[in-house]
C-alpha cells in the first residue's frame, strides 16, 4: 500500500480532524483514510439506490386520481 504525507495542514483543521476521529473512536490516520475513501467513491446510481431502499421487488404505490381540466378557450 502507498503512503501519503500532508504538509502545511492548518492547526484548526488538524484539531477538527482529531475531534472527528475521537467521535468515531478511531485513530486520526484511520479517520483520514475513511474521509479519502468516501471522497473518491463513485456516485451511487439512482436505480441502485432505489433497490437498496425498496428491494428487487419494488413497492406498490396508490396514486391519487387526477382531475381532468377543460382546456382554456381564448375565443370571445
Amino acid at each position: 500500500m502507498a503512503s501519503l504525507s500532508i504538509r502545511k495542514l492548518e492547526d484548526d483543521t488538524l484539531q477538527r480532524l482529531r475531534i472527528r476521529a475521537a467521535l468515531h473512536q478511531v485513530s486520526m490516520e484511520e479517520e483520514v483514510r475513511r474521509i479519502l475513501r468516501q471522497a473518491v467513491m463513485p456516485p451511487t446510481r439512482l436505480g441502485s439506490l432505489a433497490v437498496t431502499y425498496f428491494g428487487e421487488e419494488g413497492v406498490e404505490l396508490e396514486l391519487p386520481q387526477r382531475e381532468v381540466y377543460e382546456p382554456v378557450s381564448f375565443d370571445a
